[in-house]
This record gives structure tokens, C-alpha cells and sequence, in this order.
């Protein structure tokens, strides 16, 4: 028998203020036409003066323990992505677990920027699977609106804040692609690509956390490219077809890349979960979003093929292919 990581239950949260292209506008020289045509995004959410990273995550910890049924001090292993953390340190999955009650559970960050949710995935993955622990919470959580520049429209009209995650349980199957759980997760990374999109900021640099510094011409290039083929590797792995797929889940960063990606791969626009317009670019938290959405409203179904794909700064990227 093969140990496969199955989604128990899910949860998201977004904070209650809404920041929309037409607010935007009269703080940077943009106007909605301009945003929606370049990224497809109509709206974000911005987290309230005090309202930290860790608030965020532990409302969605919440949501996704109640649809799973269980107990924060059920959970073994909380694993959080996050590239804007409370603190320099301690890990803010350590703020998420004193306040869930998972005394019992280790808890740490992963920093892996917009990848940074199917990071977290592979890791508590890995962790179940060698039988280091029986649950896992897996989050990713923002809060970009902090490192934002308000003056670069090129990069402030981007992002938004949010936070998501999924209850995962080890089962016992027969190891084949019809079995429900995590199939598999594929992870890249090129340092060499550095310059492209950073924040220029940090505790050994300057001391302080900087802002989002971003070529998105070149981004845009690699990404598509990257993408499609972390994709089809997942693909490949688990033999699968374009057919198979019920659900493309991907990174929401914007609708520009959303599109190309998805019609490289020939994967039709009504099997792809798109929460772009609302949420804008929530980076390690866009994908749990998604995720969390497409599940509630029951589009999302026991048994469905989901294939999620980021790529984030660093650069990083990564798939997981999953059977819900």
C-alpha cells in the first residue's frame, strides 16, 4: 500500500477592505481600462492597519479545521508559505499554531515567493509520506499591500492580500493516479534570474523590508514558458492527457499569463479556475484562494483531477498534480 496526502478540508480568508482599479487611480496615474486590459484585475484586498500576516492565516486555519472536522491539536505539522512573514523570526506558522491550539504540532515557513503554497504542499507532503506525522495544515499567506511601492503603477496595480490553506491527510491506497490525494509535485528553481523581480529589502542588505522591484516584460516571458512546462511535466509523470484534466488551478498573477499559459497547454477556459479580477496577484496565497473557491462552490469534485502551477520570485516555479 502507498501513503498518498488527501485534502481533508479546506479554508481562505481576504481581508474586508476592498482597494478597486478606480480607488487606485486617484493615488498613481492609472486608470481601470488600463489596469483591466494589461492584467485582467478589477479589485484587491488590502489587509487593515495591524491586520498581519498571521491574522490572516489563522482565519483561514480556522476555516479549513472546521470544513475538515477536526481539532488544531490533531494537526502534527503546520507548514506556512509566505514571503512577507510577521518578523524577520520567528516563523509566523508559529504565531498560527499557538492560536489554533496545535500545541502538539512543529510548525515553520517556507519562502518560495508565489510558489511558495505548492512548496509548502511538497514539504508536509513529504513529511506524511514517510509517516513523520498523520495531518498536516499547509497555508499560504500574504501580505504584499506592505511591500508595495504606491508610485510604481507597474507593480502597486499588481498585488493584493489574502490567505488560504488545506487540512491533509495520510491514507493508504494502491498508489495508482485513481486514487484520491496529493499524485505528485514537480519544483524548479534559477537564481540566476534574480534581478528580474525582488524586493529590494532584508535584515543582512539594509535592514529593512523594501518594496517589489519587477521587469515584467521579462517575467511575463518566462513565466509562460516555465508554466507550460512544469505543467506538462506533472502531466508526463503521472501519465496523463489535456483530456484527464478536470481542473487547471493556477497561480493568479495575472490574466495575460493565466491565458497563454492555459492555451499552450490546449486546456479550454472552462476547465480553469480564475480569481485574478477580485483578488489580484495574492502570491503564495492565490493558488489555496482559488482552490478554496472552486471547492466551495462545488465546481471542484471528489475524484476530480486538479494540476496547480506557480512561479514566483527567485526564480521558482512548481506544479502538484492532485486528485480530489
Amino acid at each position: 500500500m502507498v501513503v498518498r496526502s488527501v485534502v481533508q478540508g479546506w479554508g481562505a480568508y481576504l481581508p474586508e477592505k476592498i482597494l478597486t482599479n478606480d480607488d487606485l487611480s486617484k493615488i498613481v496615474d492609472t486608470t481601470d481600462a488600463w489596469i483591466t486590459e494589461r492584467t485582467g484585475i478589477r479589485q484587491r484586498h488590502v489587509a487593515a492597519e495591524g491586520e498581519m500576516t498571521s491574522d490572516l492565516a489563522t482565519h483561514a486555519a480556522r476555516r479549513a479545521l472546521e470544513r475538515a472536522g477536526i481539532r488544531g491539536d490533531e494537526i502534527d505539522i503546520i507548514v506556512l508559505g509566505t514571503a512577507t512573514p510577521d518578523e524577520t523570526f520567528p516563523a509566523t506558522a508559529t504565531r498560527v499554531q499557538e492560536r489554533i491550539g496545535a500545541d502538539r504540532a512543529w510548525a515553520f515557513d517556507v519562502q518560495a515567493a508565489c510558489s511558495g503554497f505548492i512548496y509548502a504542499l511538497s514539504v508536509a507532503d513529504n513529511f506524511l509520506r514517510l509517516g513523520q506525522g498523520k495531518t498536516a495544515l499547509v497555508l499560504g499567506a500574504e501580505t504584499f499591500s506592505r511591500i508595495l511601492d504606491w508610485t510604481d503603477r507597474a507593480t502597486c496595480v499588481l498585488f493584493g492580500d489574502g490567505a488560504g490553506g488545506v487540512v491533509l491527510r495520510a491514507e493508504e491506497g494502491m498508489g495508482t493516479s485513481a486514487d484520491r490525494g496529493l499524485l505528485s509535485t514537480h519544483l524548479h528553481s534559477d537564481g540566476r534570474q534574480h534581478d528580474l523581480l525582488y524586493a529590494d529589502g532584508g535584515p543582512s542588505l539594509n535592514q529593512v523590508a523594501g518594496v517589489v522591484r519587477m521587469q515584467g516584460r521579462e517575467v511575463y516571458r518566462h513565466a509562460v514558458s516555465k508554466l507550460s512546462a512544469v505543467i506538462d511535466e506533472a502531466m508526463v509523470g503521472n501519465n496523463f492527457t489535456v483530456e484527464d484534466v478536470d481542473w487547471l488551478v493556477p497561480h493568479q498573477a495575472n490574466k495575460r499569463i493565466l491565458d497563454s499559459t492555459r492555451k499552450k497547454l490546449g486546456i479550454p477556459p472552462e476547465k480553469m479556475v480564475v480569481t485574478v479580477d477580485r483578488h489580484a496577484n495574492t502570491s503564495a496565497a492565490s493558488i489555496p484562494l482559488a482552490l478554496s473557491e472552486a471547492a466551495s462552490d462545488c465546481r471542484i469534485k471528489r475524484g476530480d483531477l486538479v494540476l496547480m502551477e506557480a512561479m514566483g520570485a527567485g526564480f521558482t516555479w512548481a506544479s502538484a498534480a492532485l486528485r480530489w
